[in-house]
């Protein structure tokens, strides 16, 4: 069993495994050095994506980057070698008419011709190998691993710029926690441009917050309708507060998938097609998921700024990160699975 190949975007690379060791394709490996030797054409491995991410950020602005699977001592291992290169001063490496003889001589004995004059900055390149322990899987361990089965969602959305995003979920779950602490509620997300913050307190919220607060960690409630609005709200027994976005995209599918009366059969089609008249509150679809957990998959941020949050009502959210293409114009898609608590 064998496998190299030469990493071609090791900073891609890296963002991706950032993503990922926060949770637990761009063109990433250069096909023409591609190396694979197995019975069955592929290798499956599990790695630690934490130690994996570490090891990648000494391969930034490297030449040479290079994976290959190797073992030691019975331990296989990923063994990632980086052609580091690194500017130093030519002349401390050599003798000055200051310090001619280069151990503290006379400094007014004259120097050789070939150690004086200012030789620049010289480059120097070293070789890096770091080992990164895994573990190989059998054929049968992966053939388990399988996508999970979703019904068609009920909205589809682009997600609003994911730090913003990201900045207010980690506030909302902060002040529930605080809150539950007995912190009196009285701090707010600013707004930003395309949406507003609401909250209310006060005896009337109880029935509500008891939905979202059965659990010690705070819980998101995330909602989103084909009209291009997102609601994201938090509730204790004290305060609830939510923010909500406006104008964003609910993009459309693609006809070239299945046929147009299959297509306006869809449950997001059909939502489309409400009518704003109905009322703000028709058409949303919601999922409660957990503040934390939430707070580390918008990590993706990093990644790539478009993403599509797909809504089961209740039960999942979708997300599809669309990675930046490659040379060639090809664009890579990462696929997130969230479960919706119950109320």
């Amino acid at each position: 069993m064998r496998f190299r190949t030469q990493l071609t975007d090791s900073r891609t690379f890296s963002k991706l495994t950032a993503s990922l060791s926060s949770l637990g394709k761009a063109t990433i490996f250069d096909d023409t050095t591609y190396e694979l030797e197995s019975n069955s054409d592929a290798i499956n491995i599990e790695v630690n994506i934490s130690v994996l991410n570490r090891a990648l950020r000494s391969a930034w602005g490297s030449t040479h980057t290079q994976l290959r699977l190797t073992k030691k001592d019975k331990t296989p291992l990923l063994a990632l070698t980086v052609l580091a290169s690194e500017w130093t001063d030519g002349n401390m490496a050599l003798a000055t008419n200051k310090d001619a003889d280069g151990f503290g001589g006379n400094p007014n004995t004259p120097a050789p011709a070939d150690t004086t004059g200012d030789r620049g900055p010289r480059e120097r390149q070293t070789w890096i190998t770091q080992e990164i322990p895994i573990k190989i899987l059998h054929e049968s361990t992966v053939e388990g691993l399988h996508e999970p089965h979703c019904p068609d969602p009920e909205v589809h959305i682009i997600l609003p710029n994911l730090a913003q995003l990201k900045s207010i979920s980690d506030r909302f779950t902060k002040l529930a926690s605080t809150d539950s602490k007995g912190r009196q509620p009285g701090v707010m997300a600013p707004d930003a441009p395309g949406m507003h913050s609401v909250s209310f307190s006060g005896p009337g919220t109880n029935a509500a917050a008891t939905a979202l607060s059965t659990n010690s960690s705070p819980k998101l409630e995330l909602s989103a309708n084909m009209h291009g609005s997102l609601r994201l709200a938090i509730a204790t027994d004290e305060l609830r507060i939510a923010s909500v976005w406006s104008d964003l995209v609910n993009p459309p599918l693609d006809p070239a998938q299945m046929s147009e009366e299959q297509m306006s059969q869809l449950p997001s089609e059909l939502n489309r097609r409400r009518e704003v008249s109905e009322g703000f509150e028709s058409g949303w679809a919601k999922v409660r998921i957990d503040g934390k957990d939430w707070s580390r998959v918008l990590s993706i941020g990093r990644l790539s700024p478009k993403v599509v949050a797909c809504f089961v009502n209740e039960m999942a959210l979708v997300l599809y990160v669309y990675l930046p293409g490659n040379e060639k114009g090809e664009e890579s898609c990462l696929t997130y699975y969230i479960n919706s608590f119950t109320t």
